[in-house]
């Protein structure tokens, strides 16, 4: 026994000192974040975790395809097209009443809000060489359709040119962990925001998406579940950028081409019920979503909806906007380049036209 003992405690030796040999995976991503160079040891073991991560990612996909089969389109109709219609018992439309159009009253806060918005210096405070900043938040998708929007933006010649675009998303971060205020998410997103040339005192306007990845409770348990991340990141948003005043909240797009789990239908078509309850939540005017420091304790900043981005894939909706295999990439779940300019056009377009967005956002 004592033999065998010993011969045990020599192998936990040997394993902690390779484990203390081995590069950090946590420092080295965070090199990759911030740019750094990396040296010779870390990038061969970046390509090692990287060449397990698709050994993985293949397993993986291997196992979900054989129990799903994926859909250009599902029958179920975009939240603003089912307008007052039902879905699972739950009436359509962005806003309450089954209605697209933003209560006024809400839309008046907003626009009141909207007119403060000014250049700021990295401080915060007000000033005429400051900047307006747009963060986005939120996991690999938005990761991937923000630059798109930022490589539009930079070629509109009718931009304010005070307005500065950064992207604060990381790739594989679910919702849970950015609803978290003590997750290190937020750390990774100071590290994105300082290598922009920003700080979290300039922030001022939020666009954001979020998802509940591969999941698998029926409806509504995940989107409750989801509503309530969206409404602690709201509240994050207070925490961790003070002059944040707006804040723009977007649903999942079409999820029926998955071969990766990830976000499929029907839960990509539910998340724009959870914004809709969030959102929701704030226009009834509940504490724990109060932007109004007249009404009590300011947690978070004002809220409506940003673009709807949902439709139903090749069927598409009222407007014509469709969503195609061609619009991911291989994995059936992440945009294609074709796919991240057709969500910047709906971003841009949103943006340019919002009465809560024209005035700051254009010159």
């Amino acid at each position: 026994m004592r033999i065998c003992a010993s011969f045990l405690l020599s192998l936990l030796a040997v394993g902690l000192f390779v484990m203390a040999q081995s590069p950090d995976m946590n420092a080295i991503r965070t090199k990759v974040q911030n740019g750094e160079q990396l040296t010779p040891e870390e990038q061969s073991a970046l390509q090692k975790m990287k060449a397990a991560q698709q050994a993985a990612q293949k397993k993986r996909r291997e196992e979900y395809l054989k129990d799903h089969t994926p859909v250009s389109s599902t029958g179920n109709l975009a939240l603003p097209d089912l307008g007052a219609g039902m879905y699972k018992g739950e009436q359509g439309g962005l806003y309450p009443g089954g209605s697209n159009t933003i209560p006024a009253a809400h839309l008046a806060a907003g626009l009141k809000i909207a007119k403060q918005i000014q250049p700021l210096d990295k401080d915060g405070h007000p000033s005429p060489g400051g900047k307006i900043v747009m963060l986005a938040i939120g996991f690999s998708n938005p990761n991937m359709e923000f630059p798109a929007f930022q490589r539009m933006a930079a070629e509109e010649p009718d931009l304010n040119p005070k307005l500065m675009l950064v992207n604060g998303c990381v790739g594989g971060r679910s919702s849970e962990v950015i609803a978290n205020p003590d997750s290190n998410y937020w750390k990774e997103v100071k590290g994105l925001t300082d290598r922009a040339g920003t700080t979290f005192d300039q922030v001022q306007v939020i666009w954001f998406k979020l998802v509940v990845p591969n999941p698998t409770q029926p409806w509504p348990a995940e989107t409750k579940l989801l509503a309530t991340h969206y409404i602690a990141t709201l509240q994050n948003f207070h925490k961790y950028f003070p002059n944040c005043k707006l804040a723009f909240a977007s649903n999942r797009t079409y999820g029926g081409y998955t071969e990766a789990n990830g976000s499929p239908e029907p839960w990509a078509y539910e998340s724009g019920f959870a914004v809709k309850w969030a959102l929701a939540a704030q226009i009834e005017g509940k504490p724990e979503l109060n932007y109004d420091p007249a009404k009590g304790e300011v947690r978070a900043p004002w809220a409506e909806w940003g673009p709807y981005l949902w439709t139903d894939g090749v069927k598409g909706r009222k407007d014509g906007f469709v969503y195609l295999r061609t619009d991911v990439g291989a994995d059936g779940l992440h945009p294609s380049a074709s796919g991240q300019k057709k969500v910047a056009t709906l971003m841009m377009t949103f943006f340019k036209s919002d009465p809560a967005t024209k005035g700051w956002f254009l010159k």
